[in-house]
């Protein structure tokens, strides 16, 4: 599979690194960007070097963990509670990078908590608090979203309309490069190919940013999910009238409580000719997607380019 991030933890010979792949230059170039500071951090999540709402909460616990593994580590603070408050602001700087992706905002909210419960034993438990939190958060969300795929091809499986395989349509990305691994949305297309159940993967191009056109088509053709076709966003509603499609899959940014869901503009368009034409629409998200906090969509800070 296609990686977005490389983390390498530290050792007794070298320190913590996280260099994140810069997805504004796929797929003509591949590039990876060194991030060894919070601004460094926050500049690649905000201009989209790295995206996708798990690959950012992720990117953004790992430059954490690398900030506090250099320049002395802990024993720059003189307590438990110095180091808590460090992370505490450094986490929400973080959060201010994408406020729509709620992923982000959990995360940091997890790692401030497991700061606070580490405090009173000092700074240097604090900061391997925080450290082991960010890296488990790494392997937890290649297993959660493996889990999510499977649900997910047995869903689009049981709703299609018949026959031996799926012909699945997608919006933007949502695969390896949305995530540390292996994907949403796209996940359960690649758990179809892999359970021989997958017919054809559409793509759409994904306006404005073109991350359909970019990059589910980079990922579909690298990692050999096919057959496959790139659509333009304004064919996909014909697309569907031809009879070509059996079902749409999506991932999101957020969901609220009432279910509304927050996701790459031109997800509703979908949405509207998936409920006229009879085809089954499915997003699929991860639990730390889901914001009980937030009533509705209409709560949703939009971010507008």
């Amino acid at each position: 599979m296609l990686q977005a991030i490389r983390y390498s933890p530290r050792t007794a010979s070298s320190p913590a690194a996280l260099e994140l792949l810069d997805q504004r230059q796929l797929p003509l170039v591949a590039i990876f960007v060194p991030v060894s500071t919070l601004q460094q951090a926050h500049d690649a999540i905000k201009t989209m070097v790295v995206r996708g709402a798990p690959a950012i909460a992720i990117a953004a616990g790992l430059a954490l963990a690398v900030e506090l593994q250099a320049g002395g580590g802990a024993s720059r603070f003189a307590d438990g509670a110095a180091c808590a408050s460090h992370i505490a602001s450094s986490a929400d700087y973080l959060v201010s990078s994408r406020p729509t992706a709620v992923n982000l905002a959990e995360l940091c909210g997890r790692l401030k908590s497991a700061a606070s419960a580490a405090a009173p034993e000092g700074a240097e438990a604090v900061a391997s608090a925080v450290v082991r939190a960010a890296e488990a958060e790494l392997a937890a969300d290649v297993a959660t979203n493996k889990a999510l795929a499977r649900h997910g091809a047995e869903a689009l499986l049981a709703n299609v309309r018949g026959g031996e395989g799926v012909r699945v349509l997608t919006h933007c990305n949502t695969g390896s490069l949305a995530t540390a691994g292996y994907g949403t949305a796209l996940g359960c297309v690649r758990a179809l190919k892999e359970a021989g159940r997958l017919a054809h993967a559409y793509c759409t191009e994904t306006r404005p940013y073109n991350q359909g056109a970019r990059l589910t088509a980079y990922e579909l053709v690298t990692d050999g999910l096919t057959p496959a076709t790139l659509v333009v966003d304004s064919a996909a509603a014909a697309l569907m009238a031809s009879g070509a499609v059996d079902a749409v899959v999506v991932g999101a940014d957020r969901v609220a409580n009432n279910g509304d869901t927050a996701n790459k503009i031109g997800t509703y368009a979908l949405a509207i000719a998936c409920a006229h034409h009879g085809i089954p629409f499915f997003v699929a998200a991860p639990c730390t997607t889901l914001d009980a906090e937030t009533a509705s969509g209409a709560d949703i800070r939009i971010e507008q380019r």
